[in-house]
């Protein structure tokens, strides 16, 4: 059996007194959609920081590719083929789409399959293809997604990590964003992807991990979790 592409094994991570994650196991394996639920404050975030390198590790360990990445800076690990797009997703406001796409190839080593790499982001975001030459700052919150995660593919990621894409969004929006993801991976693209939406990450998945309080509490394939009552009440808190 092939090793996961990404493993984390007892990770924690502490802000000071706080604890933002105390105890989190999960595995992505190559190729492969996970969908990383709980409700607001579950660690979710915090997780997919950790993992790009953003949030400092304070126990745990986290494999990526089978190498031990627990620690290392984010501009060294998106090296290694590790993108995040981020909540919120942190674009430069005043230049262009496609200048804010140009950005998230900065970390690759050959500089000549940038044209490619534009060419497979305008194909699974048409959208932004249309707007390659508007400012970031005047498009919509479906568009400032889709340009996040596309900045995020510019780097060619192994894995891409996805926090909370459907956040604010209409729904016609984010059925239209699960779209393209569906079609990255049916290209081969590995996602972990950190929802509130239990319904539409389910439907997106193969395999999903439910935290609650920073701990990993339920895992399993994201077919049997659509109708597991556990899901309901350990997600939802209800009885």
């Amino acid at each position: 059996m092939n090793p996961p592409l990404l493993k984390i094994d007892r990770l924690e991570v502490r802000y000071g007194d706080l604890i933002g994650v105390a105890d989190v196991s999960l595995e992505v394996p190559r190729g492969s959609v996970v969908a990383l639920l709980g409700s607001n404050g579950a660690g979710k975030t915090t997780t997919l920081n950790a993992i790009a390198g953003i949030a400092r590790v304070s126990a745990g360990t986290i494999a990526f590719d089978s190498e031990n990445i627990t620690g290392q800076p984010a501009y060294a690990i998106v090296r290694k083929g590790l993108a995040l797009s981020p909540e919120g997703w942190r674009l430069f406001a005043q230049q262009s789409v496609e200048n804010n796409l140009l950005l998230g190839a900065t970390p690759l080593a050959d500089r000549g399959c940038i044209p490619r790499l534009l060419e497979r982001v305008y194909a699974a975001f048409p959208r932004l293809a249309e707007r390659r030459a508007q400012r970031a700052g005047t498009m919509s919150g479906g568009e400032r997604q889709m340009l996040a995660v596309g900045r995020a593919l510019m780097s060619e990621p192994k894995l891409l990590l996805l926090d909370e894409p459907s956040l604010g969004l209409a729904p016609a929006i984010v059925d239209s964003m699960y779209d393209s993801f569906a079609a990255l991976h049916k290209d081969g693209q590995t996602i972990l992807l950190a929802e509130q939406s239990v319904d539409v990450a389910l439907e997106a998945a193969d395999h999903a991990y439910v935290l609650q309080v920073g701990r990993t509490v339920l895992s399993g394939p994201a077919k049997a979790m659509v109708d597991n009552p556990d899901v309901q009440r350990i997600y939802l808190g209800v009885e």
